[in-house]
């Protein structure tokens, strides 16, 4: 057979070099790609981390929070941010810390609220796009430290127990100049020894033009909280919300009947003697309802203006005009209306159709709205009879008929 000609010799020879351009050319598409792949974690790490870091400790608290963080970098070392930038960061930080479950609590406190899928709870689901803004990663949390800072609250929601004050607060918080304390910090009934320092080293941190606020129920019927909150600030904004005693005291039993069910019965907790109707009023359940009583305790210390009656009632059935009073009280601008709400057959309660930062509807918990025990109607007339005149009276002090005896 005759030897390949010079062309074919070229051929032959050509493939080796074409494989290996061919491989070359491989390697640097992969080298391009993977630079372009790191510079754009690199671009979204930098978004992420748009200002100061303050590194939590192991139990995930927020920064600021007691023993919550360690600043990473001295004052000197922080990057000079534009003002916009810098409330728009403080404001997603807000948003995720809304988003977050509630603390457990050691104290009876219970969770109040749920998160729930669109169009699963009885009525229309949510109120359109879910949000943009991403939300902060759980082990580490941005702050912007020149940006905000903690205040003793404004207003404080003093009661009452089992009226609606978690509703409240909770609608409350959708509102973008209202910063609040999740859980109930009984500072002025429980920790007051504890100082002013660390009762504000529980608060939030707030921008100019934001009030900060929190609720605990049982200062209402505490003696000692309106001199308290009287030394803390004369100015201070309190709102209570009320509820038909008896049925809010039916519901203080059902709450306590749902931890403990060996407890005696309603009836023969109601009455000292059932023959003579004798109502027992140092009984929790019926002592907290005597509103006119203990409402004399904080009008000694602040005038009946610095104060707001909230209907338990017309929380349920009108929540946007009930918070409308609430923000003018406030001095805030009407930014909670209807199109906030929607009412859920299935628990009885309104809902909020999407809470701030989040694109769920967000309703009482499990624990709300439990089924009340039946009643026996004699010892229900009875109780009627007991509040009464208290209700009257009541009405007389706050300028208010709330129709409880109607």
């Amino acid at each position: 057979m005759a030897p390949p000609g010079p062309a074919g010799a070229l051929s032959t020879s050509a493939e080796p070099l074409s494989r290996s351009i061919f491989r070359k050319f491989l390697l640097m598409l992969c080298s391009l790609l993977t630079s372009l792949y790191v510079f754009y974690c690199l671009a979204e790490r930098c978004q992420t981390l748009s200002g100061p870091v303050v590194g939590l400790s192991g139990g995930g608290e927020e920064a600021g929070a007691p023993g919550g963080g360690v600043l990473a970098g001295g004052p000197r070392e922080l990057a000079v941010w534009p003002a916009a930038a810098q409330r728009k960061r403080l404001l997603q930080l807000q948003q995720w810390r809304r988003r977050r479950p509630p603390a457990p609590r050691d104290d009876g406190e219970e969770a109040a609220w749920e998160e729930e899928s669109p169009g699963l709870a009885g009525g229309p689901g949510g109120s359109g796009a879910g949000s943009t803004v991403a939300e902060a990663p759980p082990g580490t949390l941005a702050l912007l430290l020149d940006e905000g800072s903690k205040q003793l609250p404004q207003a404080i929601i003093i009661g009452v127990k089992k009226g609606g004050t978690r509703a409240l607060l909770e609608f409350l918080r959708v509102h973008p100049d209202v910063r609040a304390v999740g859980a109930e910090p009984h500072f002025f009934d429980r920790s007051y020894d504890k100082g002013l320092a660390w009762y504000r080293d529980l608060m939030p941190r707030t921008l100019d033009g934001q009030i900060t606020m929190e609720k605990t129920p049982s200062y209402f019927v505490t003696r000692e909280a309106p001199a308290r909150i009287s030394a803390m600030s004369k100015d201070t904004k309190l709102i209570v919300v009320v509820r038909d005693p008896v049925t809010r005291a039916i519901s203080d039993y059902t709450q306590t009947l749902s931890k403990r069910p060996d407890i005696p019965t309603f009836e023969s907790l109601t009455f000292k003697n059932r023959t003579t109707g004798l109502i027992d009023t140092s009984w929790s359940a019926i002592q907290i309802g005597i509103y006119a009583k203990h409402l004399e305790h904080w009008l000694r210390h602040f005038p009946i203006r610095q104060m707001l009656f909230v209907s338990g009632e017309r929380l349920i059935s009108d929540p946007a005009g009930e918070l409308g009073r609430v923000q003018d009280f406030l001095g805030l601008k009407r930014i909670i209306t209807d199109k906030h709400f929607y009412f859920n057959k299935t628990k009885g309660f309104p809902c909020l159709k999407k809470a701030e930062g989040s694109s769920r509807p967000h309703c009482l918990g499990k624990t709300k709205g439990r089924t009340h025990p039946e009643i026996d109607r004699e010892v229900v007339r009875r109780l009627r009879e007991f509040y009464r005149p208290f209700n009257l009276k009541f009405y007389q002090m706050t300028g208010h008929d709330f129709g409880w005896d109607g």
